[in-house]
């Protein structure tokens, strides 16, 4: 262990996978690292009924990527384990992943950071739940984006009598027994709350103003996501756009046949929705399809074909804003996710802030931060340096310019990324950042200035 990296105290906030990925590495390296966690466990969203109230989990949650491209590369799920395990077995990987590195210790659990301020020393103040305030040389801003919920602005016009919640606070559907349900939205909350909720309700209808294609979890007897090998991924996305068409109306057809809007963009300019079951259950009659909303008339929904039923609930499934309370927008705006990050992580300004977790893939997040976690660490050890300034902010334009042209100005195009393609960027440029640092000397980019405090080099 580096004497200098081991005097360098970093503070991780959040325990989810973001957060337990950097923990692991920076232990790893020899760095004093703390992470700091709101609930009462590890998992951040997985965790169910989580006491930081944060986590969406509900009852019959289940991945929607398969085992074998969800984990960590350094700790595979077990062999027997289903192609898409429950929520409770994911839980009880995150466990089992700190035991095994040994990291428990590290972690402060119902310890939330109320604020991290940026002090006249470069060092990072934080402001924990009850007022205690402690020093750190860096800052990994690990605690995700998909907790502060979001619902339509400007509201539809009307009003509604009954009840009303948004897919964050849906936990199993009790509540939905002899009713009238309206689930609003077309992304995998929602198709699943669809389905539970046709279960037991009186009748369910699933509106939603934009179509998508749905992607079953298994095509031709594979798990979906494991169709296409990685290396079709550095293709253009243009040429592999209308194979996987062809191979989505194979599989399930088209959603107009199963009176769904027309997809308003490609499969691959867009979040997959992925469902083994809502297409079942619009068959049988148990899923009635709506259009977009036109006003909500008390007990009644008017939808923009003319079409009024009388609805009793209404669960929004309308997404979440991408939100950093902790820190202070005159220093780093988030702007709901419009944050330049050279490789989604390093701060265009402040050299001793990290982000892990904040990016959109089109497949599961994990072994994405697990390869941010391990750059971080390798640039805090002095093993990668970064290109200058200017080439990483060329590089933060180019990128967000081609996410605009493939995904739209209003999808968040600086957080998206490609799962594949990601992950073979991030492996080159761990490469090219090695031979950086060994031109330079290894240097150490950030200097200690005492072992609670350091400065920006």
């Amino acid at each position: 262990m580096d004497l200098m990296v081991g005097s360098l105290r970093v503070a991780v906030v959040g325990a989810g996978p973001a957060g337990l990925a950097a923990l692991k590495e920076l232990d790893a390296a020899g760095v004093d690292v703390t992470c700091f966690e709101k609930g009462d466990r590890v998992g951040g969203i997985w965790a169910f009924e989580n006491s930081s109230g944060l986590s969406s989990a509900y009852e019959t949650l289940h991945l929607n990527t398969s085992r074998a491209r969800t984990e960590f590369a350094d700790f595979p799920l077990p062999e027997d384990c289903p192609d898409y395990p429950s929520h409770y077995v994911i839980g009880d990987y995150f466990d089992r992943f700190v035991d095994h590195f040994s990291l428990r210790d590290r972690i402060r659990f119902e310890t939330g950071v109320e604020c991290a301020d940026l002090g006249a020393s470069g060092a990072w103040e934080l402001t924990l739940d009850g007022g205690a305030r402690e020093s750190f040389g860096a800052l990994v801003v690990a605690s995700g984006h998909n907790w502060d919920p979001r619902f339509p602005d400007p509201p539809y016009p009307g009003g509604f009598d009954g009840r009303q919640m948004h897919a964050h606070d849906f936990r199993d559907n009790a509540a939905f027994e002899g009713r009238k349900v309206m689930v609003v939205g077309l992304g995998n909350s929602a198709m699943d709350i669809a389905v539970e909720s046709s279960w037991v309700a009186e009748r369910t209808y699933l509106s939603t103003r934009h179509g998508s294609r749905i992607v079953p979890k298994y095509m031709f007897g594979k798990p979906a996501d494991q169709i296409t090998k990685p290396a079709m991924a550095r293709l253009p996305w243009r040429l592999r756009q209308p194979l996987t068409h062809a191979l989505l109306r194979l599989a399930v057809g088209k959603p107009q046949t199963y009176g769904l809007p027309a997809p308003s963009s490609g499969f691959l300019q867009d979040h997959p929705t992925i469902s083994d079951t809502i297409l079942h259950r619009i068959t049988h009659g148990e899923v009635v399809p709506k259009p977009g909303i036109e006003a909500l008339e008390g007990d009644r929904v008017r939808w923009s074909d003319g079409s009024v039923e009388q609805v009793d609930t209404i669960v929004w499934c309308t997404g979440y804003r991408v939100s950093l309370p902790i820190l202070d927008p005159a220093l780093i705006d988030v702007a709901d996710g419009d944050l330049p990050l050279y490789m989604r992580i390093f701060h265009d300004e402040l050299a001793n802030v990290f982000f892990v977790g904040m990016l959109q893939s089109t497949g599961s997040a994990i072994p994405l931060v697990e390869q941010q976690a391990k750059l971080v660490a390798e640039h805090l050890q002095g093993l990668y340096a970064l290109p200058d300034a200017a080439a990483r902010r060329a590089d933060n334009a180019r990128k967000r310019a081609r996410a605009v042209k493939r995904y739209g100005a209003r999808k968040r195009p600086a957080m998206r990324v490609e799962f594949d393609g990601y992950m073979h960027d991030v492996k080159r440029e761990r490469a090219r950042g090695a031979k950086r640092a060994r031109r330079a000397g290894n240097p150490l980019p950030l200097k200690p200035a005492r072992a609670d405090q350091t400065v920006p080099a």
